[in-house]
């Protein structure tokens, strides 16, 4: 049977300014001029998918799109995921040696809470380490009611998220020891693949979000993560989203971002703590 084969046209400036405006209207994603030929790159593959020729084809059936099942499909394309375990480590040494303590000692009697949001989570490894990084510095964790909210753009990540189940190399930050306590070994033969246990994943729900619609949960969080994710905002849209940060956030609530991030030039009122580490003052009432 002959397989039909879809000549692409080209991606022209004004097709590739037409997807950069629908994409920043809806989630914020600045797509510079640079961006053109990764863009061109990774749609290509969803217009071979449905058919199509030409770039023009696949914008107007986007725009169309009632159910918007190709929307999310075109934004799971030209979203990029890279992440690790335990990555920038500076910021679970933080969370383990000042924020955790710092929760537990002003904690009252009976259930105590923890609230943890994982903003932009990928495939998740930052709100699975989490997990490990409070499991591993709460004592007496089952007196506590603790939930890490795991968000992400992508439908595509969140699947392979939920699932919890990650090759050996994937697992290179991660000491032995809490491998032992955390994964199970599930599959033996190269490559060797882990599957995060019952206890973790119990601590993490997942859930699609774009961080410029609305927000369902009204929080108060203890603690944000929002890692290389705003710097694919403009400086508006990053003041728009701290802001909503700290509305969410409870008095003496921490963000951390990326490293390759900072609120420099960002109006803001949380309060610097360190390079990427900022909280909510203890005295701030929302507003």
């Amino acid at each position: 049977m002959a397989i039909a084969v879809y000549e692409l046209s080209e991606l022209t400036d004004e097709e590739f300014e037409k997807i950069s405006d629908l994409v920043k209207s809806l989630c914020g994603i600045n797509l510079h001029q640079g961006k053109k030929e990764l863009v061109k790159a990774r749609l290509s593959k969803r217009l071979r998918a449905l058919g199509f020729t030409r770039f023009e084809e696949y914008i107007r059936y986007v725009r169309n799109d009632g159910g918007g099942d190709e929307l999310v499909a075109m934004l799971d394309s030209i979203s990029t995921n890279l992440t690790s375990f335990f990555r920038e480590p500076v910021h679970f040494d933080y969370l383990a040696e000042q924020v955790l303590p710092a929760i537990a000692a002003r904690a009252g009697p009976g259930r105590r809470s923890l609230r943890i949001w994982s903003a932009g989570c990928s495939t998740g490894e930052e709100p699975y380490t989490i997990g490990i990084v409070v499991s591993e510095n709460i004592p007496n964790l089952d007196s506590w009611d603790v939930r890490i909210l795991a968000t992400d753009l992508s439908t595509r990540v969140l699947a392979r998220a939920r699932e919890g189940l990650y090759e050996a190399d994937r697992l290179k930050g991660v000491p032995g020891l809490l491998i032992g306590r955390y994964f199970s070994c599930v599959e033996t033969h190269r490559p060797r693949l882990y599957r995060v246990n019952d206890r973790l994943r119990g601590l993490v729900t997942f859930a699609r979000l774009n961080l410029l619609g609305s927000w369902p949960m009204r929080g108060p969080f203890d603690v944000i993560f929002c890692r290389n994710v705003m710097i694919y905002f403009d400086k508006p849209t990053q003041t728009r989203l701290v802001e909503r940060f700290w509305e969410v956030l409870g008095p003496g609530g921490v963000l951390f971002v990326g490293h390759s991030e900072s609120l420099a030039g960002v109006k803001h009122r949380f309060e610097y703590v360190q390079p990427t580490v900022y909280r909510k003052g203890t005295g701030d009432a929302e507003r």
